[in-house]
């Protein structure tokens, strides 16, 4: 399969419904909601998403074993996870939420190039833009064909507590 290329790292709804269906781009709604709001993403999901969408949930796709919430998982958890999505290392990947103001899909493209996944973008907008944009929703499950995802971890784009004190202390990085 030769590279997809994306044009940014924010797509239109326009070009997304363009691309729809290439098998070389995969969709993943990353609807996550804070606990007060008392909504479930899943259903929601299921209720309606971008036709071939999967949905990867944020807390999923972090090591739960961490008594802090959203901590990174080990690169074998990630490989297996997104894996288990149908997202190999070959695929683009198109990310989005419901929110439409990008709540929580940044958070899944700034793990794909963490873990050396250049290949992503977030739609503009999300799902509420497809959806205003009057464009199609799938409802139920995809079916998943997994994948082989082989991440290469850069530590380079995490700060630690320690790394964050001394760049208080430098003044080296813009936080």
């Amino acid at each position: 399969m030769p590279p997809f290329i994306l044009p940014a790292p924010l797509v239109s709804t326009a070009w997304l419904a363009e691309h729809l269906g290439d098998p070389a781009l995969k969709v993943v709604d990353t609807t996550t909601f804070l606990p007060t709001a008392n909504r479930d993403a899943r259903s929601e999901y299921l209720a309606g998403h971008i036709p071939g969408a999967v949905f990867a949930d944020i807390d999923w796709l972090s090591d739960e074993t961490s008594p802090l919430p959203h901590t990174f998982p080990s690169t074998a958890q990630f490989a297996e996870r997104l894996g288990s999505l149908g997202i190999g290392s070959e695929h683009a990947v198109v990310v989005y939420d419901s929110s439409g103001q990008n709540f929580s899909a940044p958070r899944l493209w700034f793990m794909l190039r963490a873990f050396g996944h250049e290949r992503v973008a977030v739609l503009d907008g999300g799902l509420r833009r497809w959806t205003l944009d009057g464009r199609a929703l799938e409802r139920g499950p995809v079916a998943v064909t997994p994948a082989r995802f082989i991440p290469r971890f850069d530590a380079s784009r995490l700060r630690d507590r320690g790394a964050m004190e001394a760049n208080v202390r430098s003044a080296r990085e813009q936080v």
